[in-house]
């Protein structure tokens, strides 16, 4: 799914695509195809492949927005966020809290050749620097990094406010070193989620939290879709 926030506000659903499993594109699964009406050129595609193919039919078709933010699922995917940067997407992606990251920027490139070995192709590049990664949730417990308390969103009960830090790290993104933001929130239950976002370093803070808040207002245009929408509205078909 793919929304994006007008200016009144509205939040609307302006393209989506239906994941199909692998299984679907066998052989055997000829005759459901042809019963589900599945067009007869498609292929199997990951949901990060196909939210990608969104982002590009979004752009092609002259839709501004301001930026990509996503769940874990697709954050997770350095190939995805790659090419949303080299595409200049701003995003702000979900990640898992085990994702692994570098507090100062590692020396990366293609090791020397060993004396006397035999050449196996070339060679691939990769972290040099004895340094090892760190995991976000270890990032977020250490003394060096600072929450401070923002302002998310006006509600019903007053004002929401939880704690956030902002860290620049390095990755490795689909086998490129890359410098992103890392943007932790400790939510008023405890917990922690993280993102990792492309945005410029000099973005002011305020706006990081944003990014990293306001796909908030698409789950909760999902849920009211879904609520107002009635079985006598709704056909679909199992399989």
């Amino acid at each position: 799914t793919f929304l994006t926030f007008y200016k009144d506000p509205v939040w609307t659903w302006v393209d989506g695509e239906l994941f199909l499993q692998e299984h679907w594109f066998t052989p055997a699964m000829a005759a459901a195809r042809r019963r589900a009406g599945v067009p007869v050129g498609r292929r199997f595609a990951t949901k990060v492949e196909l939210g990608w193919r969104m982002i590009q039919r979004v752009q092609a078709r002259g839709l501004p927005f301001e930026a990509v933010t996503c769940d874990d699922l697709y954050g997770r995917s350095g190939w995805l966020r790659r090419q949303m940067d080299e595409a200049r997407i701003l995003y702000m992606a979900e990640v898992p809290a085990t994702t692994q990251v570098y507090l100062t920027q590692p020396d990366f490139g293609v090791p020397a050749p060993r004396p006397n070995r035999r050449k196996r192709g070339a060679a691939r590049p990769k972290v040099l620097s004895a340094e090892p990664p760190v995991e976000v949730r270890t990032v977020a417990r250490r003394d060096d990094t600072r929450f401070r308390s923002f302002l998310i969103r006006y509600t019903e009960r007053g004002e929401l406010r939880d704690q956030f830090a902002m860290r620049q790290v390095w990755t490795i993104r689909d086998g490129a070193l890359a410098e992103e933001w890392l943007v932790i929130r400790q939510h008023s239950d405890g917990r922690y989620s993280y993102a990792l976002s492309n945005a410029p370093a000099d973005t002011p803070h305020e706006r990081l939290v944003w990014l990293k808040c306001v796909r908030y207002f698409v789950e909760r245009t999902n849920q009211d879709a879904k609520s107002e929408a009635g079985w006598d509205e709704l056909q679909a078909q199992k399989y």
